[in-house]
């Protein structure tokens, strides 16, 4: 059973002990997180790196900073929330579109997107999950026949600093 949610134009603002968090790319309590990894076809290997600046048990949410290396793959999926994509730097692939820096993408409960390919130059991004920011999968062929077209071939999942309240989930996309 879900608590009703609360009128916010009843409840007393400010609130007493809430501040403005702030954090910056070189802050220590932020670290990158490698979180995909690859072979690429001549045999160096690719990823996508993540700030985690906001991680909230509840409301749940998280925004990152992401960057893929240039031609990093990653499935066709989802999230358990609303999404949203917005391209700095460089540039990605989603399926057949190409979404090119100042690109913005909103990914609704219940899209799906991909698979993802970043550009020659790899991308930088800008990332907000408003709820649960695990994914789940769809179409695993279309994503394994990019990774042919391409010769990647993906790597383990490299281990993830998850917050103790949230499980990974990664491993029920292993064959």
């Amino acid at each position: 059973m879900t608590e009703p949610v609360q009128d916010p134009t009843t409840v007393e603002l400010p609130i007493e002990g809430k501040e403005p968090i702030f954090r910056h790319m070189d802050d220590p309590e932020v670290p990158w997180q490698l979180v995909r990894a690859q072979r690429n076809a001549d045999g160096t290997e690719a990823y996508v790196r993540e700030k985690w600046f906001s991680f909230s048990p509840d409301p749940q949410y998280l925004s990152l900073y992401a960057e893929y290396d240039p031609g990093m793959m990653v499935r066709r999926h989802g999230h358990y929330s609303p999404h949203i994509v917005f391209v700095i730097d460089g540039g990605l692939w989603f399926d057949d579109r190409w979404c090119p820096a100042g690109t913005h993408v909103e990914l609704p409960f219940g899209a799906a997107f991909g698979p993802v390919r970043a550009g020659d130059d790899g991308a930088k991004l800008f990332e907000v999950m408003m709820g649960d920011p695990r994914s789940w999968g769809d179409q695993p062929e279309v994503y394994e026949a990019a990774l042919a077209e391409q010769g990647v071939t993906p790597l383990p999942d490299p281990p993830i600093d998850f917050p103790d309240w949230l499980a990974d989930l990664r491993t029920h996309w292993n064959a």
